[in-house]
């Protein structure tokens, strides 16, 4: 009986991609990409991994859970909300001292919806834009400084096929992560002046709680069999090539934006 080559491969192990590096990463806790990719950065060899989540319980839990991992691996989270400038400021500081120095750090705090835009408020609006574009911004621009200073380290931002492809009742969330891409962009060819690399990954669709949640089961069944491999994501599988992107794999690669979809834009 021949195998079917669309069903879900196996859980690629570690191999050191990121030994002895220190990570941040933001919107971390749950069981989402965030979480996902500070098990695979442990998995990959990180000494030290600082998430954040505005969910204190949540994040406590998850802290749990990845050290469980590694036990030679320091596992830090700090409370934050990226749309609070202060809150950013204090989570960067306090990621560097723990840490002795972030290496790479990962946007992945994001908010999304399903609203028409004839029914969208300029509340709901400004929120999506506030936490996923505007968050990646404050962001960026708080952990440039010491990676500037030491010369080197590695950004990666979470943003969507949805910045270039049409879907009904996504024109906040679209609109917000082609502003991710474009950020990423711009900001690439700053940061390498000194020595810093910055691309992103844009997922098509990667099954997690809070998807789940916020978007109509019937939408996401659809989407998921428009794919060639007539499935989503796994969250892992995201986290996979923001690894490669974080890695010195990627050494030449800035200001890009990497699609993570078997359907083309």
């Amino acid at each position: 009986m021949e195998s079917d080559s669309r069903a879900l491969p196996a859980y690629v192990p570690g191999h050191q991609l990121l030994a002895g590096r220190a990570v941040l990463l933001t919107a971390a806790a749950g069981a989402g990409i965030g979480f996902a990719a500070a098990k695979k950065a442990l998995e990959e060899g990180a000494a030290c991994v600082v998430i954040s989540d505005i969910h204190e319980g949540r994040l406590s839990q998850a802290v749990e859970a990845l050290q469980a991992i590694s036990a030679d691996a320091k596992v830090v989270g700090v409370v934050a909300n990226v749309t609070d400038e202060a809150a950013v400021q204090h989570l960067v500081s306090e990621a560097e001292r723990v840490s002795g120095g972030i290496d790479v750090l990962i946007n992945n705090a994001g908010l999304g919806g399903t609203c028409a835009l004839l029914d969208m408020t300029d509340e709901a609006w400004t929120q999506v834009m506030d936490v996923t574009l505007t968050g990646t911004m404050r962001m960026t621009r708080a952990m440039l400084a010491p990676m500037r200073e030491r010369g080197r380290g590695v950004i990666v931002n979470n943003a969507s096929v949805l910045g270039w492809r049409a879907q009904k009742e996504q024109s906040h969330y679209a609109a917000a992560k082609a502003g991710v891409m474009a950020l990423t962009r711009c900001a690439a060819l700053e940061a390498a002046e000194f020595g810093v690399r910055i691309n992103a990954v844009a997922p098509s669709i990667a099954l997690h709680d809070f998807l789940r949640k916020t978007t109509p089961e019937a939408l996401l069944a659809e989407l998921a069999s428009r794919e060639a491999f007539g499935r989503a994501a796994e969250v892992w599988e995201v986290a996979n090539v923001m690894m490669f992107l974080a890695s010195d794999y990627a050494s030449y690669m800035t200001g890009e934006v990497v699609s993570v979809s078997s359907q083309h834009p």
